[in-house]
């Protein structure tokens, strides 16, 4: 039995593309349905929420369903499991109006989220200490006071200042304890130890939580650089399909782009690079070498030929 709970993490960790299944919207969240994906080809499973129904019922079914027709082929309980949350990331008090959100998604178990239309630092930073518990303060604000200075009125600290890296610092986790039984159960794992383990990788590097952002607007390619330099992402993209409607184009073109997606996609796929971000990025059979050569590192398409492609590429050691 492997040591990692998120096969997608212990993949990305090994520099390993990783590649997924599932929608934008009209997945099946039943236990049947769980029970049939279980066996799945993919790496992990997508599940579109943005567009798609806010079920948590339905998600809290599907993951008992995966979990009871696991393990998989890797050895692990489930396929790992991330969902589009609805709330998009067009500012700081957005995210953290609609934090519940999160709370909700994570509380099934599943191993990650992906914030859409992430536009400015300020909104990431509130997604990604939304999803963290206090107890977890690997790129805390270090000026932030103890619990115990806090219990005087001190206050929480904005988490608004920088490292020596030059990198923001974030702020006290805000997930609250009440969860942790339902998805440890999924995990495998005892409560205190799934509040300890449910926290953001790379940014921890014992963490299984795996946070993905889409910068699909102009404000959010302006502000790429500024949004990957928040602590605690795994992988971002450049969302084609919303990008190019801001810019007039009814159709998604992706195959190829138009120059000035072109472009955008080159500035984020350079910012996640310098940053150590994976970058995620629609792959088929033709096209997967080269996009795995770019650096691509997760990929869509919903190609199980691309994914053969690409494992053999990269001489991935079975199990796949």
């Amino acid at each position: 039995m492997t040591h990692r709970i998120n096969r997608g993490i212990e993949l990305l960790a090994q520099d390993q593309a990783i590649y997924y299944m599932g929608h934008h919207t009209g997945h099946v969240l039943t236990h049947a349905q769980g029970l049939a994906d279980a066996g799945t080809w993919a790496d992990y499973i997508n599940i579109g929420m943005e567009h798609g129904a806010f079920d948590m019922t339905g998600l809290a079914a599907y993951l008992r369903g995966l979990l009871d027709a696991g393990p998989t082929r890797s050895g692990h309980r489930t396929p790992a499991v991330v969902v589009e949350a609805p709330v998009n990331g067009t500012d700081e008090a957005n995210v953290r109006h609609n934090a519940w959100q999160f709370r909700q998604i994570l509380g099934r178990g599943v191993h990650g989220i992906i914030l859409c239309q992430a536009e400015c630092p300020q909104a990431v930073r509130a997604f990604v200490e939304s999803c963290r518990y206090p107890i977890n303060t690997i790129g805390m604000d270090p000026a932030i006071p103890s619990p115990h200075a806090r219990l005087d009125g001190a206050p929480r600290g904005d988490g608004g200042r920088r490292g020596p890296d030059g990198r923001p610092y974030l702020g006290i986790g805000t997930r609250g304890r009440g969860s942790e039984a339902e998805a440890g159960a999924i995990w495998g794992l005892e409560q205190g130890e799934y509040i300890e383990r449910a926290d953001v990788w790379p940014l921890n590097p014992k963490g299984e939580l795996m946070l993905g952002v889409k910068l699909e607007s102009p404000e959010g390619v302006a502000n790429c650089e500024a949004i990957l330099d928040v602590p605690g992402l795994a992988y971002a993209e450049m969302g084609p399909g919303d990008l190019g409607l801001s810019l007039g184009y009814t159709g998604i073109r992706n195959n190829p782009y138009p120059p000035e997606m072109q472009k955008a996609r080159d500035r984020i796929l350079a910012a996640c690079r310098a940053r150590g971000i994976a970058y995620l990025e629609s792959s088929w059979p033709e096209n997967i070498v080269s996009r795995i050569n770019d650096g691509v590192r997760v990929i869509s398409g919903q190609s199980e030929e691309a994914a053969r492609i690409g494992r053999a590429h990269q001489k991935r050691a079975l199990p796949v």
